[in-house]
């Protein structure tokens, strides 16, 4: 299946869509992992992998645009939300190099950008390995996708 949106409803206790995402969760903060919930998941959802991108920075990389700053990945298909500051799942490499969530911080006098917390639907359950890149967990996992949807969260300096 492409990459759709599907009635999947993705939410946060911390910030509404399209609204402005607390500092505590950002790189100006204490930089942990806000909390997401989700609902109405597609018929035949096994598993889960959550993602956090930031198109608007300026970086190329890897044939990639934008910044990663969260792949998590290995999610159950019972999981529904993970909380703030989860260790919950698989972690993949942010475009920091290193794994684990990395919070919004884009440069100084750059303007609003927007951050997409995805929650992708798979067909089955993944035991993927640690540490892959958004390239490297796309191309596992796109096969096996049921569904998506977003959250979007704001931040400026």
């Amino acid at each position: 299946m492409a990459f759709a949106l599907s009635k999947l409803k993705v939410t946060s206790s911390a910030f509404a869509d399209h609204q402005s995402i607390p500092d505590q969760y950002t790189g100006v903060g204490d930089d942990v992992s806000p909390p997401l919930a989700w609902q109405g998941a597609p018929d035949g959802t096994q598993g889960y992998a959550v993602i956090c991108h930031d198109p608007d920075a300026p970086l190329v990389k890897n044939g990639g645009y934008g910044f990663i700053h969260w792949l998590v990945y290995n999610l159950p298909g019972d999981v529904v939300e993970l909380t703030e500051k989860s260790t919950a799942g698989t972690h993949g490499l942010n475009d920091f190099d290193r794994p684990g969530y990395a919070g919004p911080m884009p440069p100084e006098s750059h303007g609003k950008h927007l951050y997409y917390f995805w929650v992708l639907a798979l067909d089955q359950k993944t035991s993927l390995p640690e540490g892959l890149t958004m390239q490297e967990l796309l191309k596992e996992i796109e096969p096996h996708l049921l569904g998506m949807n977003r959250l979007v969260g704001t931040y400026q300096r």
